[in-house]
């Protein structure tokens, strides 16, 4: 359905207006937007009036039996070339029951405007009163939300409160967590600075260690004070009071100008010596006495109470590492002092050199079992041997001590090397001390240009030869001396020309952790035939230790090591002395 009215005058236009509510309410359009919909046209016409000339209003409806839609243009009936604005247009829907055959009176007829201003009066009324409506559920709305606002102000109040719990709850866990956090870091400090303390067994790099590990998390100086024996803290250089009162007393002072409050340490005034500086002074005890004091100024003003817990029982670690370094370096003092003083000091003999060295173990008490000797046999010949007793220390260097005694009580009758190792296997087999030796003896006579010699469970020897040519002496050794075993071992014999060189020598020269003993033979082998035969005969001392070093350049030095070197006169030598 269409219709369309021409608009010039005021009176045009309300016909216009009217025209169209009628057929909008015909149409099936509901009053609110009925009224909605003339009110919009008439504020339009009133603008078209405004501005003059013939204006076009146009309705176009589109009806169908599930509703439709009612729409309204207004167009100037002439457009100006340069207006491009749109034409106005508004729409509404169809939804009421529709009457188009009321739409049809003529919009002049005086009885038709009346009905159709009554009409627009019910529009309003109706309109006012579904506005009342409205207002009501808004009224009721607002209520709501009153009513709604006041318990979300409540919600926020419980919100906010159940948040500064919540904080309160988040700092005390972090907190915790903070406190659980320096805890493990302490308990860390504490494993890993055992770890090293106790890893050392020298007490001067201990008393080195300690300001290394406590500078500067746990404190601003340290100071290690160590004395032999209780009387020591009275002595000495100036020293704070508070650390000759923890020396005497065996507690731990705290000395400054407030209180400490430390757990398990005794309060006292600030420190002449410096008095501005808070000091900490820990005895370091053992099991006797006190043997020092570790004296500590805090990295800030004071010192946590667990943190001071925790330096309390570092220092008593550090004193235990220090004592057993102590005892260590005491021990192995009296082990190498003895092994020393049972090695003997080689003899001479016309036409041979010998040339022996002793190098004790650097690490752990690693001494004590590696021993050399050589003497006279009654008929003239030459002994020399070099063995290694199972185990260390002060143990092995006693058992070395009784086999070297027990082989030259062995040696008065002229045995040879190998019933000299047989009667030492009986020997040590039948004292049943759970040692063990490796033993080799070689047998040198003057007027016999031939070598004996007889191994038990120890390396080969090395012979050198005139020419340059190195050989390893491998025959078939025994086993090792004083096993649950019984074995008769045998004698070799090698030619011996003037020139050679014999080297006999213990498992810590040529032994490597991650290599095995073949390499480091080798290696013997190719050095001592890297030396020139005028070297071996002038200067034998100076080529055993430039033999050493080659071989023990790149070793841990974690066990004892014996060197004997026994070289034959070249005849040139030797005719030259007897013709002196």
């Amino acid at each position: 359905m269409t219709r369309t009215w021409y608009v010039r005058t005021i009176t045009d236009a309300a016909q216009a207006r009217i025209a169209t509510a009628r057929l909008a309410a015909a149409c099936g359009v509901p009053p609110v937007e009925r009224t909605r919909l003339a009110a919009a046209l008439t504020a339009q016409l009133r603008q078209c009036l405004t501005k003059g000339g013939d204006w076009r209003v146009g309705v176009t409806a589109t009806l169908s039996p599930a509703g439709g839609d009612f729409s309204v243009e207004v167009a100037p009936v002439k457009r100006r070339p340069d207006d491009r604005r749109p034409p106005w247009r508004a729409s509404a829907p169809c939804t009421e029951e529709m009457d188009v055959s009321a739409a049809e009176p003529a919009a002049d007829d005086p009885a038709t405007l009346s009905e159709a201003l009554f009409g627009a009066d019910e529009d309003a009324a109706l309109l006012l009163k579904r506005l009342d409506e409205q207002e009501g559920l808004v009224a009721f709305h607002r209520e709501e939300l009153h009513q709604t606002n006041q318990g979300v102000l409540a919600l926020h109040a419980e919100l906010d409160a159940a948040g500064r719990a919540q904080r309160e709850l988040f700092d005390a866990e972090q907190q915790a967590r903070k406190e659980a956090e320096n805890a493990r870091g302490r308990l860390t400090f504490l494993a890993d600075a055992s770890a090293a303390l106790t890893a050392s067994l020298n007490h001067e790099a201990i008393v080195r260690l300690l300001p290394a590990l406590l500078v500067p998390r746990y404190a601003r100086t340290v100071d290690v004070w160590l004395f032999d024996d209780v009387n020591d803290a009275l002595r000495g250089g100036p020293h704070p009071a508070a650390a000759v009162l923890a020396a005497r007393r065996g507690r731990p002072q705290y000395a400054a100008d407030h209180p400490g409050g430390l757990p398990g340490v005794d309060d006292q005034p600030p420190s002449a010596i410096d008095p501005g500086r808070p000091l900490l002074c820990i005895p370091l005890l053992t099991r006797r006495a006190s043997q020092g004091v570790l004296t500590l100024s805090p990295p800030d003003e004071r010192w946590d109470a667990d943190d001071a817990v925790m330096l309390i029982e570092l220092t008593r670690r550090a004193s235990i590492a220090l004592d057993n370094a102590r005892r260590f370096e005491h021990n192995r003092d009296i082990a190498e002092t003895l092994q020393r003083a049972l090695l003997t000091d080689l003899p001479t003999t016309p036409g041979l050199t010998l040339a022996a060295r002793y190098l004790p173990a650097t690490r752990g008490l690693n001494i004590g079992g590696d021993w050399y000797d050589a003497f006279r046999q009654p008929d003239g010949s030459l002994i020399t041997v070099i063995g290694d007793v199972t185990g260390h220390g002060l143990h092995a260097a006693v058992m070395m001590s009784q086999l070297r005694t027990a082989l030259r009580a062995y040696a008065v009758d002229g045995s040879s090397p190998g019933e000299l190792l047989t009667r030492l296997h009986l020997f040590l087999h039948r004292l049943r001390l759970d040692l063990y030796a490796t033993a080799v003896i070689a047998r040198f006579h003057p007027d016999d240009p031939t070598l004996t010699w007889a191994a038990a469970g120890h390396p080969p020897p090395v012979l050198r030869t005139p020419d340059g040519g190195v050989h390893t002496l491998d025959a078939k050794p025994g086993a090792m001396l004083g096993i649950p075993l019984k074995q008769e071992i045998r004698d070799h014999t090698v030619p011996l020309p003037p020139g050679s060189t014999l080297a006999l020598y213990t498992d810590g020269l040529v032994e490597r952790r991650a290599q095995g003993i073949d390499p480091g033979i080798e290696r013997l082998a190719e050095e001592l035939g890297g030396f020139r035969a005028a070297e071996l005969d002038e200067e034998l001392e100076a080529s055993a230790d430039r033999l050493l070093h080659p071989l023990l350049h790149d070793s841990e030095h974690d066990d004892d090591v014996c060197l004997l070197l026994c070289h034959v006169h070249s005849d040139a030598l030797r005719q030259g002395a007897a013709g002196s």
